[in-house]
């Protein structure tokens, strides 16, 4: 006990060293600007900075490393409030409440309320990670591979019960994230499966622009409709980020049961931040009494995925330092700078020294608390600028935010298809906003695909079907049908009078029925799908098969039920300024001209490339499309051209690819 206090506080004394402390403050200075800014990512700047650290001691470059890792959470909920466009796709929560209020005039309340929330969950994972070390093991070993399939399914059915009343088209929206996890190649057998010939599909559906794609552009629709700045409120100053710190401590049990949601999670491979922070939303929106407000600028649905993102890395170690298996991305990445340090994770990081690494793996905690302290501390000085960017009109921040749409696209994997991918899943995200189905539980389902696939084929593998009877099996069974049944049963009442008002609606003229022919459009996709999957072999096939058939009977029920009810909700956009509806042919104009000019983006980067691609579509939106002056449009331009060539082609050497019109004339692209 003794040799354990002395490796906590020596772990303590260590980090604040000259050195160690420079690098974990160039560190935190690098994580800052990549949260901020979209596309990098961490895993990716992590990758980036492994081979500086080659000479450095085993403590600096962990400082170096954790200090960057720490804090991307942090500061990427700041571009998720302002520009609901995810800094992070662990931030990607962050964006359904916290962009609503910044749209309200909220946005310091909102990142008062995230930045305190993240320092709290930060801490708590920091301390959980020292008081774990001793007992994780028996905890994680206690999980076999039908409960692992079957925590994949319980994080669906959590996601989906937030949808209330939409319930059903939460659970079809989960079961099309997992199908589209089956894109690419067969992680079992190696057979592809539904690439079509697409080598870029090889390697799957990338999260990063189905999150951009389902999110910011949506959001960007929104603000070009709306015609105003992000925030359709004024404010002259930071208003509510002292209410915001506030509210971390009124619901600051909530923020304890998120944060604890986000680290003992990730101690389960394959469940990251990316998860986490969906299953803490949904604790937020189910332990709530009002979860109407949630999707609208609910302060709860900050502070549940704002603490739970943070308190991950905490989890993530545990796994990491306590068997060396690497839980996530970012933990494998990590991995590797053990390797390079010569160090092997395992038993021997819990070992006091001489022997062992345990004052190293105490280190850990202390550079995750700092790290955030510090990170935490600047954005609160910084926040009366960053918040004054909602503020500025919608036509000088439109193509920014483009810009970032698609830069952090193709970032995650470097190849221009991404960029349709993201237009495309931009498209269906807007649909499925305009007929009220839920998207978080789709990207949940993309998220936690690869992992339930391969328990299931263990659990199958293994265990036939035996493993349906399993004890904790049948409990995880019993926890979702509760929370499957009990949503129907308290919005039962509620239900039939909404019913009674969509028939009075559909009389008063309702055009058509979107729903309809969006459920058929679903059930004619997996039947599609289904057919390819004929030849497929088991071991291929099963999981395609199990989730193919169970969504394709969940389709049929929505369709059979929109069928028979036949009485729908007037989904006609109408977003408001200062309380004043926007007439309808005007949003449908302003509409289909944001779609053309996202599109026009994409044909701009393909034939010049993204260094004179972006910059020029940016100059001739602001010039001829928003009237802007001639040296405004210009700075903006020169701006956003240093930002790209310099800056990500030329320092950071992200592989732009040449534009085709390069390639056409057999020149060397700019």
């Amino acid at each position: 006990m003794i040799e354990m206090v002395n490796a906590f506080f020596s772990g303590l004394f260590q980090i604040f060293s000259v050195a160690t402390f420079g690098l974990m403050s160039l560190g935190i200075l690098i994580g800052f600007a990549v949260g901020i800014l979209p596309g990098l990512g961490g895993p990716t700047t992590l990758a980036l900075m492994l081979p500086f650290i080659i000479k450095m001691k085993p403590v600096e470059a962990f400082a170096f490393l954790l200090g960057m890792a720490s804090v991307t959470n942090t500061t990427g909920d700041i571009t998720s409030i302002l520009f609901g466009v995810p800094g992070e796709p662990t931030t990607a929560a962050t964006i359904v409440d916290g962009h609503p209020m910044a749209k309200k005039g909220e946005a310091g309340r909102a990142l008062g309320a995230a930045l305190m929330s993240s320092l709290v969950g930060a801490l708590f994972g920091a301390f959980a990670l020292a008081i774990a070390i001793p007992i994780v093991r028996p905890l994680v070993l206690t999980f076999g591979s039908p409960e692992f399939f079957m925590l994949s399914i319980l994080g669906i059915t959590f996601v989906a019960s937030l949808s209330g009343e939409a319930l059903l088209k939460g659970l079809i929206s989960g079961g099309i994230g997992l199908f589209l996890a089956t894109v690419g190649v067969c992680p079992i057998t190696g057979i592809q499966r539904y690439t079509f010939g697409q080598l870029f599909l090889w390697d799957g559906i990338g999260l990063v622009p189905i999150t951009i794609g389902f999110f910011a552009i949506p959001e960007l629709i929104d603000l070009a409709i709306s015609g105003s700045s992000i925030s359709e409120k004024y404010l002259d100053h930071v208003g509510g980020v002292k209410e915001g710190i506030k509210d971390t401590f009124r619901h600051f049990w909530l923020v304890i049961r998120c944060s604890a949601i986000g680290s003992y999670t990730a101690i389960i491979p394959g469940i990251g931040g990316a998860t986490t922070q969906w299953l803490a939303y949904a604790h937020a929106v189910q332990s709530s009494p009002g979860k109407e407000r949630f999707g609208k600028g609910a302060i709860e649905g900050v502070l549940g995925p704002g603490a739970a993102n943070n308190s991950t890395l905490g989890g993530s170690l545990i796994t990491m330092v306590s068997f060396g298996i690497p839980p996530s991305v970012m933990m494998a990445i990590l991995m590797g700078a053990f390797l390079i340090q010569g160090i092997v994770p395992g038993p021997d990081m819990l070992i006091p020294p001489p022997k062992g690494h345990l004052d190293l793996t105490y280190s850990f905690v202390w550079i995750n608390v700092f790290s955030n302290l510090i990170t935490v501390g600047i954005c609160f000085l910084i926040l009366n600028q960053l918040v004054k960017i909602t503020q500025v009109r919608g036509s000088l921040v439109i193509p920014f935010i483009i810009l970032l749409i698609y830069l952090g696209a193709f970032a995650e994997k470097n190849v221009f298809e991404d960029l349709i991918l993201v237009l495309a899943f931009g498209i269906l995200g807007w649909i499925l906003q305009q007929l009220n189905w839920p998207r978080p539980p789709l990207i949940l389902g993309l998220v936690l695909g690869p992992l339930a696939e391969n328990r299931l084929f263990l659990s199958t593998d293994n265990y036939g079907l035996n493993w349906l009877l399993r004890p904790t099996v049948l409990i995880f069974m019993g926890i979702i049908f509760l929370g499957f049944i009990y949503p129907i049963l308290k919005k039962r009442g509620k239900k039939k009078v909404a019913i009674e008002i969509q028939k009075t609606s559909s009389q008063e003229g309702h055009e058509f029925n979107w729903d309809l022919i969006l459920s058929l459009l679903v059930i004619i996709g997996f039947i599609f799908a289904l057919i390819k999957s004929i030849d497929f072999d088991f071991r291929t096939g099963l999981f395609p098969w199990v989730i193919g058939l169970s969504v394709l009977f969940l389709t049929i029920i929505q369709f059979l039920r929109d069928f028979s009810i036949r009485a729908k909700k007037d989904k006609e956009y109408k977003p408001s300024i200062l309380g004043q509806e926007i007439p309808r042919e005007i949003v449908k104009k302003r509409t289909c001209i944001m779609f053309g000019w996202i599109f026009a983006y994409l044909i701009g980067i393909w034939i010049f490339g993204f260094s004179i691609g972006i910059p020029l579509c940016s100059f001739i939106q602001l010039k001829w499309c928003y009237r802007e002056r001639w040296f405004t449009s210009i700075i903006i331009t020169l701006f956003t051209w240093i930002f790209i060539d310099v800056f990500f082609y030329r320092l950071l050497h992200l592989p732009f690819p040449p534009g085709q019109l390069f390639l056409w004339l057999n020149m060397p692209s700019l």
